[in-house]
């Protein structure tokens, strides 16, 4: 019997963080097994697929991505899959290149988005024992009466469906959301999310990074599976006005052949027997999908009020271009760069293209939605053999091409030469950007192809850190040391992204999620 292969190769940005599953490249049609493109929280379904394979004969093999990339990827050519597992096909649904390519859908089981809080921030609210509303938490938002972290919409579906459920429930229509109503919830919306104060591209580094600041921040919004397997307990608040859940449906595509056809249905019966939805409840969090397998006693809330999802693409569009140009914290980013000698060539140009990707020049959907934004303050340090002329944009929330312009002709002039200094730059950057500001999310960019030569080593930098709370994301390229690029990261709370088998370009937008 063959065993589960998880191939976890990231087809565009995955919005997966560094503990996926390694890349596998997916081969052609065999019997008895199943290509699947999925959300990378399924990662955690290996043991029931492990079980799944050993009694059905059905190997699956995954390949994960974020629901924007998988719904560009299932727009364009997708051949190599046989079906799809998000944790919604319901922005699939919208786009209709997209949308003709999906055929019979399952649901396995399902998970609502909530907001996750301490006892202690429950109990100051006042919200013990009561049911509130999401325009009485975006109220309470508003008021800093409480903290949060959430993941990017763009990268992760736990950050979608709340930006969803929020915007409908402030809408209150009971029906779904439209591009005209984006205006009128603008402000209750920007309420909410003016106590968000980590933002992630990944639910697992989220909850790491909430971990790491429990202290600071009251809370999650994030999947009720998540937030009931994370160590630090929360108490889960269920909006009375209804929440938006994520129902996982195991869906087979239309071009899929016969073995594929016959692997789908053997495998989705397998995984709907009320014996492996209690397994799947017990290992994941997650809900059963199946009427008549109850649930365990960790659910405290039993009956869900499902709030309406968008049915076109032109209103999730407006929620997302409002909800990243004008609702959001703004965002204030330093990309600290090498421009030393051995950067030169396709290095250099890599670099040049990954920056101007971040302009617009990306025309995809997941390049609209991860560039530069509105508001947003951008500063370029480049350095070599010392730290180089920094140079700052601020990206204006309307009109904003022409400050666009001024990033790409700055990147489009890069050169390279001279030796590395990484840490004197890393300092000066810090220098340069001084104490976080509590209404912008701050963070670091630090890109570097070899190891140090000039100036400080890493244990100057950490022994001038100082524990100022703005994360730098590393991004291994080249000969990057990777041990100095985790210290870094790993000291200052921020994430390593390896760009060695991954378009440069790709990794800054995938970075785009934490920023």
């Amino acid at each position: 019997m063959k065993k589960l292969i998880v191939a976890g190769l990231v087809l565009a940005l995955a919005g997966c963080d560094s503990s996926t599953p390694s890349s596998q490249p997916l081969g052609p049609p065999e019997p008895g097994v199943l290509r699947v493109l999925a959300g990378s929280e399924l990662a955690d379904m290996q043991p029931i697929l492990d079980e799944a394979a050993k009694a059905t004969g059905v190997e699956v093999k995954f390949t994960f991505s974020g629901t924007i990339e998988g719904a560009d990827t299932l727009a364009g050519s997708a051949g190599q899959f046989d079906a799809v597992w998000f944790s919604s096909n319901r922005y699939l649904q919208t786009r209709p290149e997209a949308s003709k390519r999906l055929g019979n859908q399952v649901k396995i089981m399902n998970s609502p988005v909530v907001l996750g809080l301490t006892k202690d921030a429950v109990t100051r609210l006042g919200w013990e024992g009561k049911r509130v509303t999401w325009a009485e938490i975006a109220e309470a938002a508003g008021n800093k009466a409480f903290t949060y972290g959430m993941t990017d919409p763009s990268a992760s579906n736990s950050g979608f469906s709340a930006l969803v459920g929020v915007a409908s429930a402030l809408a209150g229509t009971g029906s779904a959301l439209t591009a005209e109503q984006i205006t009128a919830v603008t402000p209750g919306l920007t309420k909410f999310f003016s106590a968000q104060t980590l933002s992630a591209g990944s639910s697992g580094w989220l909850s790491e990074a909430y971990q790491r600041r429990s202290k600071e921040v009251d809370g999650l919004v994030n999947y009720e599976s998540v937030l009931l397997s994370m160590p630090s307990q929360l108490s889960l608040i269920y909006p009375s006005d209804g929440v938006v859940s994520a129902d996982y449906p195991l869906t087979l595509l239309n071009d899929a052949n016969d073995d594929a056809r016959s692997a789908h249905q053997r495998l989705s019966d397998y995984l709907r027997t009320p014996d492996v939805q209690r397994r799947i409840m017990d290992t994941t969090k997650r809900r059963p999908a199946v009427p008549g397998v109850a649930l365990s006693d960790q659910f405290t809330q039993r009956d869900l009020v499902e709030l309406p999802f968008p049915t076109s693409h032109e209103s999730i569009d407006a929620l997302l271009s409002a909800y990243f140009n004008k609702i959001r914290r703004p965002s204030r980013t330093l990309y600290v760069l090498d421009t030393s000698g051995s950067m030169a060539g396709d290095r250099i140009e890599a670099l040049r293209a990954a920056l101007i990707a971040l302009t617009g020049a990306d025309g995809t959907l997941v390049g609209k939605y991860r560039g530069f934004r509105g508001r947003e303050e951008v500063t370029m340090l480049p350095f070599n053999g010392r730290p180089g002329t920094p140079q700052t944009f601020v990206v204006p929330e309307t009109n904003p091409q022409a400050e666009l312009d001024k990033i790409k002709n700055f990147a489009g002039g890069l050169q390279a030469t001279g030796g590395t200094a990484i840490f004197d730059s890393l300092i000066r950057g810090y220098e340069l950007l001084g104490q976080p500001d509590p209404a912008k999310f701050t963070s670091i960019v630090l890109m570097t192809d070899g190891a140090n030569t000039n100036g400080s080593g890493v244990g100057s930098f950490e022994s001038s850190y100082g524990g100022a709370k703005i994360p730098v994301f590393t991004v291994m390229f080249g000969e990057s040391d990777s041990e100095e690029m985790q210290r870094v990261a790993t000291l200052t709370g921020g994430q390593v992204f390896d760009a060695r088998n991954t378009p440069l370009a790709k990794v800054f937008q995938e970075i785009r999620g934490y920023q």
